[in-house]
């Protein structure tokens, strides 16, 4: 074809990396030959839109959605955002925002630009979402629970693409025994690291509780995350008498601190802004390393091929005991199990699939052979 399709993907910022490394890896991967990647965000802040920066696309900064109060003029602010759509021309619109907002698919809707955004969490909540999926021409969906629990009446819209990994960055890591942070640890050790934003739904006072009933000095437990919040600051309160826990701030590149894992949890409860489909676990897999996790959904979907994997939510005697299975372990057991969760993201989460079917529904909404 000789014109290329202009798509825009719509994300409020590049602050949280889960989101954000999804548009990134869409930019990065999309075949510029067929298609013409724009971005829009709010701000330029956060290191993944450095990042993004150098992928040599346009990025523009403009707040695509508004209020809907007052109601009175949010018709006269919705044709603002209509017209930078017509303005830059755009041929689909891709929103990887995660709120229900729906002032941006009116705005798509009045443009006659077909849209389409992706549903990452487990939450509803309110009627805007109703809205924002009927106004959208296409819904992505990320695990398969979604599509009963939120669709019901709408699956023509529903498309299920899951979230995805690297697997040429996330490779089979060698054991290590230092971090980045300057910790250092033997041999004998048993390390556990859970990469996390640290909120109170991602549960890991159930993690450390189930470390600590375990008794035993040679398990580590290492905290990779933003920690600078209520519930950050309490956990490190709270165990801050334990030398054997390591609270590590948030990192960019979590790979080297994969490479000191026994075991990566994922300990998140069963409530609140449920995972959708976190990309943590996925990244650990595709590392070689063995994870274990809670049995909600998301969590479920990324673990559904190894469900002795996977605890009860917020129970943190079965989450000790788990632990203390994999402890047990022998070594070349533990070895065939990492190998094999490698595998089944090589096959099922790797972003070549998500590049693939993400081009495949862009060409079938514009019909492009």
């Amino acid at each position: 074809m000789n014109k290329k399709v202009k798509l825009l993907l719509t994300i409020p910022n590049f602050d949280t990396a889960g989101s954000g490394k999804s548009v990134y890896d869409i930019v990065n991967r999309i075949d510029r030959s067929i298609f013409e990647p724009h971005v829009c965000c709010f701000h330029d802040r956060g290191e993944l839109f450095e990042a993004l920066k150098a992928l040599d696309v346009k990025i523009h900064l403009f707040n695509f959605t508004e209020n809907y109060r007052p109601f009175l003029t949010f018709p006269f602010r919705v044709f603002k955002i209509v017209k930078f759509f017509k303005t830059h021309k755009f041929d689909l619109i891709y929103s990887w925002h995660w709120s229900s907002d729906f002032s941006e698919p009116l705005a798509a809707k009045l443009a006659k630009i077909p849209y389409i955004y992706s549903k990452k969490a487990m939450g509803w909540g309110n009627k805007a979402w109703t809205w924002r999926s009927k106004l959208s021409t296409k819904v992505v969906v990320v695990n398969e629970e979604m599509k009963s629990a939120f669709f019901t009446g709408m699956e023509d819209k529903v498309v299920q693409i899951p979230l995805a990994v690297d697997i040429n960055r996330f490779t089979p890591l060698n054991k290590t025994y230092t971090v980045p942070t300057g910790q250092q640890f033997n041999e004998d050790d048993f390390i556990i690291v859970s990469v996390a934003n640290l909120v109170p739904v991602k549960g890991i006072e159930i993690l450390l509780d189930a470390v600590n009933q375990l008794d035993d000095s040679s398990v580590k437990v290492l905290i990779v995350g933003d920690a600078n919040n209520d519930y950050g600051a309490q956990l490190i309160s709270d165990y801050k008498d334990h030398d054997h826990i390591f609270f590590l701030g948030k990192h960019l590149d979590v790979r080297p601190f994969l490479a000191v894992a026994n075991l990566f949890v994922i300990p998140t409860k069963d409530e609140g802004r449920r995972e959708g489909l976190p990309i943590a676990p996925m990244e650990a897999m595709a590392s070689g390393r063995i994870v274990l996790g809670s049995d909600i959904t998301g969590v479920r979907e990324v673990l559904k091929a190894f469900p002795n994997c996977q605890f009860e939510p917020s129970n943190v005697d079965d989450l000790s005991h788990k632990i203390k299975t994999f402890r047990d372990m022998s070594q070349s057991n533990r070895d065939q199990l990492a190998k094999d969760m490698r595998s089944y993201v090589e096959q099922n989460l790797s972003v070549k699939i998500f590049m693939d079917m993400h081009e495949d529904l862009f060409k079938a909404i514009l019909k492009i052979d």
